[in-house]
């Protein structure tokens, strides 16, 4: 119909350009008919006004079995680059896979089923953070320490074998370690008075996270859909005794 085969996506303002890690765009692929290579082709659309031209940003060629559907990024970090200095250049892009037969492979609308249609995965690095009182103490493996402390641990996905997790791979969830004294617990005065009492049948206070915080993750379900959700409670922003 000589309309251009998807996509345009928007992106906040809150992104700051040099914090972007980076960006991936991801394809879901229809079966090919046989063993074949397919070539991803993404180009930027430009209004009518510039002559409706395509200026081709990235392909890759791909080599795909036969009756096999399958994801397939690429990477898309310099045009968001450009996206987020120049707002007004974003009209969109187009994506195509063509086969040694001109077919087109590439899913480009929620048609060929929910959660197959292209989307971007964008990877921000952290900014700095304020400090606040009371925030429990933050340590390191090297730290003399032996109070109560939030530790730095970075759990790997990928260690797991867990590839359908599409996003973050990785992520610090952070730990809790350390002694907690009973000088201190003016704060936690029912546990010490349980302590006091029962002495035998309690184990004192606990190191343990008095904070958490959620992750958003992006992964594939058994149908090899993309589902989007917000996990609560996995990460320790802070360590106290209780």
């Amino acid at each position: 119909d000589g309309k251009p085969k998807c996509c345009l996506f928007s992106f906040s303002s809150k992104i700051q350009v040099n914090r972007i890690v980076h960006a991936q765009l991801w394809v879901h692929l229809r079966p090919a008919d046989e063993v074949t290579t397919v070539f991803l082709q993404i180009s930027r659309l430009m209004p009518v006004t510039d002559g409706g031209r395509h200026i081709g940003i990235r392909s890759l060629k791909i080599d795909v079995n036969a009756g096999v559907s399958s994801w397939q990024s690429i990477d898309v970090k310099q045009v968001l680059s450009v996206w987020l200095r120049q707002p007004e250049t974003n009209w969109g892009i187009e994506i195509n896979a063509f086969d040694s037969k001109g077919n087109d492979l590439a899913v480009t609308s929620a048609e060929a089923g929910e959660g197959l249609q292209p989307f971007m995965e964008v990877t921000i690095s952290e900014g700095p953070k304020r400090s606040r009182r009371d925030s429990g103490l933050d340590c390191d493996e090297n730290s003399p320490e032996s109070r109560c402390c939030r530790y730095p641990l970075t759990v790997d996905f990928e260690d797991f074998g867990w590839d359908w997790i599409i996003a973050p791979k990785r992520y610090k969830a952070n730990y809790c370690s350390g002694e907690c004294e009973y000088m201190h617990l003016q704060k936690y005065p029912h546990t010490h008075l349980v302590n006091k009492a029962n002495p035998r049948g309690t184990a004192g206070p606990c190191c343990t996270p008095t904070k958490m915080s959620p992750i958003n993750m992006l992964y594939f379900n058994r149908k090899e859909q993309i589902i989007y959700g917000k996990i609560p409670s996995m990460v320790v922003d802070r360590c106290g005794c209780s």
